[in-house]
């Protein structure tokens, strides 16, 4: 056997140009039907980033407040904001991260409220939705 004649894993079987050929056609064809499955998904998946919600804060800590650097507070601590009354959006979230405003605030609530987003961890609500603001999108 050659050293520049490839086998084709079959035991005595020698791979031919036109074998070769029909491979990656074969293999261009199985990548082409990934990416046109792929595509969907990933709009179906940017779709349902941009209307998840973020609760601030998550409901099992509804009772505080958020002071300006994010933190949990008890309520009525000086300077902290009292709740958000409705959970935002994953796109008035991914606006107010790039410099924007959240709906129905000041600017102060604004920073103290995105600051408690970007604190958000796993397992607490609307860490999912925050993670995949974060996701880079192709």
């Amino acid at each position: 056997m050659s050293d520049d004649t490839p086998e084709t894993g079959l035991p005595g079987e020698l791979q031919t140009e036109g074998t070769t050929r029909r491979r990656a056609l074969m293999l261009g064809a199985v990548g082409a039907s990934a990416i046109i499955s792929i595509r969907p998904a990933l709009a179906q998946t940017q779709a349902s980033i941009l209307t998840c919600e973020i609760p601030v804060p998550d409901p099992a800590r509804r009772g505080s407040y958020i002071a300006a650097d994010g933190k949990l507070v008890p309520a009525g601590t000086p300077g902290a904001f009292a709740p958000a009354t409705r959970p935002f959006k994953g796109q008035d979230v991914k606006r107010a991260l790039s410099g924007g405003q959240l709906p129905g605030v000041d600017y102060e609530r604004n920073r103290a409220y995105t600051n408690y987003i970007r604190r958000l961890q796993s397992g607490t609500s609307g860490f999912t939705c925050f993670a995949s603001l974060q996701m880079p999108r192709g």
